[in-house]
């Protein structure tokens, strides 16, 4: 399934349940995007209240990837963009054995988006607690209102 707007060529989409079938994953994927507009760089997202500062989901991968995939929704509209203009998006994780339970979280955030996607596993982040983290890069359409 494409996206509803469709400002952006996604070339080679694809869902992650046909490259990787041993593992539970629903992705919607593609190898390049290109689009058109003002760019948005929304800063690596964690398992953080925005407004407090505040840790949360101490210990829960998935958790931390829900916050963090809110954050870059709130920042997006933020700036006059949304999820659906995502382009890139980058994630980074303390231990692999987490990528299965992030990425499912994050591909019901981008169902139908089609980013280009890139995983690493980085042997800490920030603060001891922080497991996740996701960056993303997208933009707001020229011929948005």
């Amino acid at each position: 399934m494409e996206p509803a707007v469709t400002a952006h060529t996604r070339i080679r989409t694809f869902n992650t349940k046909d490259t990787y079938p041993e593992q539970k994953l629903d992705n919607d994927l593609c190898q390049t995007v290109v689009a058109k507009g003002s760019m948005v760089f929304v800063r690596g997202q964690i398992g953080q209240d925005l407004d407090t500062s505040q840790s949360v989901a101490i210990g829960d991968p998935s958790g931390q990837a829900e916050k963090a995939m809110a954050n870059i929704e709130m920042l997006l509209t933020e700036a006059g963009s949304r999820l659906e203009h995502i382009c890139k998006i980058t994630i980074y994780i303390v231990d692999p054995r987490y990528r299965e339970a992030v990425y499912r979280v994050v591909g019901r955030w981008l169902k139908g988006v089609h980013p280009v996607s890139t995983g690493i596993v980085v042997s800490a982040l920030a603060r001891p607690e922080w497991l996740v983290e996701i960056d993303a890069i997208a933009v707001i359409p020229e011929d948005a209102a």
